[in-house]
């Protein structure tokens, strides 16, 4: 029964991944993240 869980957890996971890359997700949390860093740099 364990296991089930484990797969269906990881399934859910993949699943939920590849449906954020298929809307344009990535790229809303890099440039986030280019954002973030920048300003913690002092250049942004």
């Amino acid at each position: 029964m364990r296991d089930k869980i484990k797969y269906l957890i990881l399934v859910l996971a993949v699943s939920f991944c590849a449906y954020g890359f298929h809307i344009g997700e990535a790229e809303v949390v890099l440039q986030k993240a280019i954002k973030i860093c920048l300003e913690c740099c002092g250049i942004g």
